[in-house]
């Protein structure tokens, strides 16, 4: 049986704070302790929680993840501009031309973020989290599509996305070959076996799917650390 998608985990410094930042761009409301991590719960159907992970590790490059917030109008993609900035958040430089209508932004420890101009067709039905827009292969993301159940609905030139059944934001993946991974990733994904089904069997379902076992999950208790067929670190946790 597939996999569900609990989290996107952020490794922060200060997890508390990063946490308050995401709750204001995002409106999602609060939870938990700093010792153990801080989550935001949806307020919308993006179906996974954000949760902010204590770390002394400094970010270095760009992540190879990143959230997309949608935009209703012109005037709603700079109110989301202006509310992150007033937040303490930054414009970001990543390469992106003058005539794209995307800004790109930058949270309070450096983690990227782009707000997605009005009238984009492909994240036209989703909600204000349009994407979780990932670098890596095609194949990782028909890895993804089998680990979660979720259809691919983009498969072209290939640059692949899935999105979950029930709605929700895209996972997409650009088609780039990924570079070696010379650090732990500051983002990772923690998934959960469904209830009634086995840890250690969807960790070896995973494993014929081109995942790799790496130890013990980011600290969590009983928690499987893993990586995906580009190196792409997540946690697959005991079940609920």
């Amino acid at each position: 049986m597939p996999v569900d998608l609990l989290a996107l985990c952020v490794a922060a410094h200060d997890p508390r704070r990063l946490a308050r930042f995401w709750a204001g761009v995002l409106g999602w409301g609060e939870r938990g302790d700093p010792a153990d991590g801080v989550e935001l719960l949806p307020a919308d159907d993006t179906g996974f929680v954000l949760r902010f992970l204590a770390t002394d590790e400094l970010k270095t490059g760009k992540n190879h993840a990143h959230l997309d917030l949608t935009s209703a109008s012109p005037d709603d993609q700079r109110r989301t501009v202006a509310r992150a900035l007033d937040l303490g958040g930054r414009h970001e430089d990543v390469g992106q031309r003058p005539e794209e209508g995307h800004v790109v932004l930058a949270d309070p420890e450096g983690n990227e973020f782009c707000v997605i101009e009005a009238g984009n067709g492909f994240l036209a039905d989703c909600g204000f989290v349009g994407a979780l827009a990932c670098d890596g292969s095609q194949a990782v993301g028909y890895f993804w599509s089998e680990a979660l159940g979720w259809p691919l609905v983009w498969d072209q030139d290939e640059e692949t996305a899935i999105r979950s059944p029930a709605g929700g934001p895209k996972i997409t993946w650009g088609g780039e070959q990924p570079e070696p991974r010379t650090a732990r990733r500051r983002l990772h994904l923690d998934l959960a076996p469904r209830p009634g089904d086995d840890q250690q069997a969807e960790v070896d379902r995973l494993v014929a799917l081109g995942a790799t076992r790496l130890g013990a999950g980011h600290g969590v208790p009983g928690a499987v650390g893993m990586a995906d067929p580009d190196g792409n670190e997540f946690c697959v946790l005991a079940p609920r």
